[in-house]
């Protein structure tokens, strides 16, 4: 997972990875969260990919549009 830059400090995101048609999100409370075009849609994922990559907004975009639209993990 790739360290998210905060660009701001006003973030509970610190980590994240991408792939073709997923975001993976790790919370400072050590949560993770996998979202997925299944289950968020492809725009939604897209937009957190580039609000990764900028280092601002993600945990502001999901706690708009995506908050309980993560995939399920198994354990």
């Amino acid at each position: 997972m790739e360290r998210y830059r905060d660009t701001d400090r006003d973030s509970g995101v610190v980590l994240y990875e991408t792939g073709p048609n997923f975001i993976r999100v790790q919370f400072s409370d050590g949560s993770q969260y996998l979202y997925t075009y299944s289950s968020a849609g492809s725009h939604h994922i897209e937009n957190m990919k580039q609000l990764a990559q900028r280092g601002d907004g993600l945990n502001a975009y999901i706690n708009r549009h995506a908050k309980k639209s993560y995939q399920m993990q198994e354990r």
